[in-house]
């Protein structure tokens, strides 16, 4: 007779893989693409039909019934919260079948729900999962200003430094010289004055209207073509990156950015520092965290959702930073056993 699962002998494991009882496990991984699958089949059927709320609503409904069946006591840290009045995947909301480890969740059941209304590439659903009291509360500040770069140059960058200055030491670790750097920045008007300082160093722009978790894992992951990403985008984006970069190596870094007094206010009476730049380990300070994400619309990361006669085609990518581990998972759904997740009219 084998041995029963918790008899067996785990000593030949590297240590820095062994996880405790009341530490997320491997195994979650799995279940945490399930939950983007969902999310990602249901706001799919709203593809270009230029109803944002309508996808972002089917795709938290599709999350939140997944999440209830993952093995984990979980707690909303990043949701959909204050920012988008969501009734649902709010911060504080408890997640997961209750037990398990304890764990801290970011949702984004539509990275991009413009992009997903308009058809427009590299809208995701996304999660992250990290264990408990180890990701960082912005207290409603909504937005960070931010920089993303890859392995190379992680502890060569700075944010208080000159766009210029950071460009050249991202080129000088890259061993490229600047104009052959690409830069991702989100199309906003407060965004101009960056562009024309990238420019003016002499590298070159890639503009996306929204999705900026796309963006920092471009820039973090070799191959994609973007070697960083700049400027102001929102803080809960900026939290679930940083479990992804986690895993992919590079740095995000993030200064609070205040909309409002009344932000800037939250911010002060939470004991926030608003100069101080928060690096990776500071935004989720845990070393086992996941990141799962799940393709919309196609995109330089991942295919969108795909229809093909009675099936379902999706692709996802899930993270693992204790391993290091990336994988790419290709799924293929029979389409009537997801009925209930289907645009009615």
């Amino acid at each position: 007779m084998p041995e029963k699962a918790s008899q067996l002998d785990y000593s030949h494991l590297s240590r820095s893989l062994a996880v405790g009882d009341d530490e997320p496990d491997r195994n979650l991984a799995l279940e945490l693409v399930r939950v983007t699958e969902a999310a990602a089949i249901a706001g799919g059927h709203w593809v270009g039909f230029g109803e944002k709320n309508l996808a972002d609503g089917a795709a938290v409904d599709a999350m939140r019934s997944l999440l209830s069946t993952v093995h984990f006591n979980g707690v909303v840290v990043i949701g959909e919260g204050e920012k988008d009045e969501a009734p649902m995947l709010f911060n504080g909301e408890v997640v997961g079948d209750g037990s398990g480890p304890e764990c801290d969740v970011a949702v984004d059941p539509i990275d991009g729900t413009r992009l997903t209304a308009m058809g427009i590439n590299n809208a995701l659903a996304v999660l992250a999962v990290a264990e408990r009291g180890t990701m960082f509360d912005p207290s409603a500040v909504f937005y960070m200003e931010k920089l993303v770069t890859g392995p190379e140059a992680a502890d060569m960058v700075d944010l208080r430094l000159p766009v210029k200055q950071n460009l050249h030491l991202i080129a000088k670790a890259k061993g490229v010289k600047v104009n052959q750097l690409t830069v991702m920045v989100l199309d906003r008007d407060r965004h101009q004055p960056l562009i024309a300082e990238i420019r003016d160093a002499g590298a070159r722009t890639k503009i996306i209207l929204d999705g900026d978790v796309a963006g920092a894992i471009a820039a973090a992951r070799a191959g994609t073509g973007v070697d960083a990403l700049m400027g102001i985008g929102g803080t809960p984006e900026g939290i679930v990156a940083a479990c992804a970069i986690k895993t992919l190596g590079g740095v995000i870094q993030g200064r609070l950015w205040p909309t409002s007094d009344e932000e800037k206010q939250k911010a002060l009476d939470a004991g926030h520092d608003l100069d101080r730049v928060l690096s990776t380990n500071d935004l989720v300070t845990s070393d086992n965290c996941y990141f799962a994400a799940t393709g919309i619309t196609d995109g330089d990361l991942l295919r969108g959702v795909r229809y093909d006669k009675g099936r379902v085609l999706t692709q996802s990518i899930v993270m693992r930073s204790k391993s290091g581990t990336i994988r790419f998972v290709d799924g293929e759904h029979q389409a009537a056993k997801w009925e209930s997740y289907a645009r009615r009219g």
